[in-house]
Parts: structure tokens; sequence; C-alpha cells
């Protein structure tokens, strides 16, 4: 079955456009025009991929996006949009976003940035399970499965950072390695990207998230993952 891949644009023409490309790659597309229709299709497709235009008629892309996030659907979103500033940028991931495109774009770029969503979903599906201090991490749902019996979402970039973390368990990880890993040659604003995320991951799995016995930062360098915690003697 060919993925299927939802693009959400309000200009005909770049729809059009988009989708005829996406086909000759070998998906399957959808198009929905505003942000109720976006909604709607998103529920019914339950795509593989959603391409999600920032400016849109009826309801804006970001509000689109946090409110599929908040019913726990974890599609991969790579949104589009005019407005390219850092915050703008910024505010795309926080609402639950994987990628960011500026455009006018290059459309190599655009189909580079599809298939690297595409491929990433593909090996966190067949992914395992992973415990630790009473929570477990379903990589194939995408779902935090808390120890106070909370499920929550979690979205790509959520998933990979973890899976880095899990791999590299006690170890330090930069700030760079994380960029390379989970962004690869996407070009980000700065580092701090990578801070707001794991803000995310304490505000999930930390008993006290201003006091993180499991998502450590190592000042100046990164971060260490420590699934147990250890003792207060040995804190950094």
């Amino acid at each position: 079955m060919k993925p299927q891949v939802l693009v959400v644009e309000d200009e005909p023409a770049l729809a059009q456009a988009l989708a005829d490309n996406l086909e000759a790659e070998g998906l399957a597309v959808s198009i929905a025009r505003d942000g109720a229709q976006a909604l709607e299709r998103w529920q019914a497709l339950e795509p593989d991929l959603v391409v999600l235009d920032v400016m849109l008629p009826r309801l804006d892309g970001l509000e689109v996006c946090r409110r599929m996030r908040a019913l726990g659907y974890t599609t991969p979103v790579l949104f589009l949009s005019a407005r390219g500033q850092p915050e703008e940028r910024v505010e795309g991931l926080r609402v639950g976003g994987d990628d960011y495109l500026g455009k006018p774009f290059h459309l190599p770029e655009f189909l580079l940035r599809v298939q690297n969503l595409l491929r990433r979903r593909a090996q966190t599906r067949t992914a395992p399970s992973y415990h630790f201090a009473g929570h477990r991490i379903d990589f194939a749902s995408w779902t935090a499965h808390l120890k106070d019996g909370r499920k929550e979402p979690l979205s790509e970039r959520e998933l990979a950072i973890l899976r880095l973390f899990i791999e590299r368990a006690g170890e330090v990880v930069s700030r760079d390695e994380i960029l390379d890993r989970v962004w690869g040659q996407e070009v980000y604003p700065s580092s701090r990207t990578i801070d707001n995320f794991v803000v995310r991951l304490r505000r999930l799995f930390e008993p006290d998230p201003q006091h993180p016995v499991h998502f450590h930062t190592v000042w100046g360098v990164g971060y260490r993952f420590t699934p147990t915690p250890e003792p207060k003697d040995k804190e950094p």
C-alpha cells in the first residue's frame, strides 16, 4: 500500500503542484483547502504524513496541529509557511510539528524532507517499547504510558530524541549529536530547539521537572539520560 500524504494548502496551483510531485514519488495524496477540512480529512484518512500550510482560511495550521495532537494523533507534520522567522519555526515545533519549511522553497528539498519523515515513521512503527521508572514508551503507537495511568501522544522528534537517549543511556549526548541524528541536514536557528523538547520530556516523565532525575543537563555540552535515578551524592 502506498504511503498516504494529506496536503493542506489553500492556494490551488501550489496544492496541485505538490500533489503531482508527491504522486510522482509513488505516494497517495489527498488535498484539503482549509483548516476545518483538514481536521475532517486527517481523522478520516489517518495519513502517514500531513503537509500543513500555516496560513489557512477558517482555522490556521498551528491550531489544526494543536487540536489533532490533543486528540492523540501522532502523524508527522511538515509545516509550510511564508513566515519563516525563528520564533515562528519554534512555535510550529511547540504545537507538535516535526519539520518546518519556509516559502518559497526548492522542490527537491521539500521532497527530501517528506521522504525523511516517512522513513523515520516507518522505522518507529517497527520498534519495540521501552520501560523505565514505571513508564512505558510505545514506539509503535507513538504513545507514552505514564506511571500514573495517563497516556500522552509523542511527536516524531520526541520519539527520535528518546531513542537516541535510550541507545546512549548513562552517557553524555551533545547537542550537536542530537541535531545531527534527529534533524540531519535540516537547519534550525539554534540548539536551543533541543532544550524545548527536553523540557517537554521532563514534564511527562520526571517526578519533579524542576529537579530532574532522568533527563540531566550537562552544562555547555548536552544531556545525559539515566533510566534509574542516581543517588543524591552522585548528582553533578
